[in-house]
């Protein structure tokens, strides 16, 4: 007769298992305590996922999916959406980093609007909460849209400093003005998250574009007074383009969706009027 314990048992079956039925066995098992938190929640969150994977066949095809997760106090989209993820779909993909509204990696289409994953609380939105990539971009998978048109816009305006002379004394620093520092200070809060070029139609429809996000940057090196007026005129004239600052018309929405309240139309208008004046010749 066999004298081999329970416990002996289950060690010898899972010593049996390959690492692949043990890994499916601990997801199923998580996915169980995850369902069992949902039953036992007093509040759930319903999030409808945008879902896309061109490299599998039978989730190429646009869908979405509905999670329910746990709601805690002080619960974000962000937050959701990871839940999601770790116990229910762990190919649910998304962008994110600092969790601060500083990295800008996770802009997405909330409830028809562009926002912030990490800063938009769910007790602010009516469920279900609906998830979209933004628009206007190429979806890559899921919540992941590709950047690269974005960044090449920001950089086509020459996002950093450029002075036409430095101080004679290698430790003395460019210094800048209390007023000079005022005008830009908002335009140097953007953290490249694209929510305002998603929302704008021109850049929508024409690819050339500059776009809010570039045409603020341009704005907060333009007005800088340290670089000089040589550099100021190039960059007008850079932005004094078809494509360039006479592009917008003036629709506010990039305005409406910033995340950082940066008031992108207002500086659009003003590198408009500084372009005008800048061609102004009375010599």
């Amino acid at each position: 007769m066999s004298t081999q314990t329970t416990e002996e048992a289950e060690t010898e079956a899972q010593g049996s298992e390959s690492p692949g039925d043990r890994r499916r066995a601990e997801k199923a098992r998580e996915q169980s305590g995850a369902q069992d938190a949902v039953t036992t929640a007093e509040e759930t969150v319903h999030l409808k996922v945008f879902r896309y994977d061109p490299e599998i066949e039978g989730k190429n095809e646009p869908r979405f999916d509905d999670f329910h997760v746990p709601f805690e106090k002080g619960m974000t989209v962000l937050d959701a959406l990871m839940q999601a993820r770790d116990r229910f779909d762990t190919t649910l993909t998304f962008r994110h980093s600092c969790r601060q509204a500083i990295c800008g990696s996770d802009a997405l289409f909330i409830n028809g609007s562009q926002r912030l994953g990490c800063k938009t609380q769910i007790s602010d939105l009516e469920q279900p909460v609906r998830v979209e990539p933004l628009p206007h971009a190429e979806v890559v998978k899921d919540l992941v849209v590709d950047m690269e048109h974005f960044y090449d816009q920001m950089e086509a305006v020459e996002p950093y400093f450029q002075t036409d002379e430095t101080p004679s004394d290698d430790m003395e620093e460019q210094r800048q003005s209390r007023a000079n520092r005022e005008k830009i200070k908002m335009s140097t809060r953007c953290i490249w998250c694209g929510a305002c070029m998603s929302s704008c139609n021109i850049a929508a429809g024409d690819n050339e574009y500059l776009g809010p996000a570039a045409l603020n940057k341009a704005f907060r090196f333009s007005m800088d007074d340290r670089e000089g007026e040589q550099m100021r005129e190039q960059r007008l004239e850079h932005l004094d383009q078809t494509h360039g600052v006479w592009r917008c018309q003036t629709q506010f929405s990039c305005t409406n969706v910033c995340p950082k309240d940066i008031p992108l139309t207002e500086h659009i208008q003003e590198l408009k009027r500084e372009a005008v004046k800048n061609n102004l010749k009375f010599w």
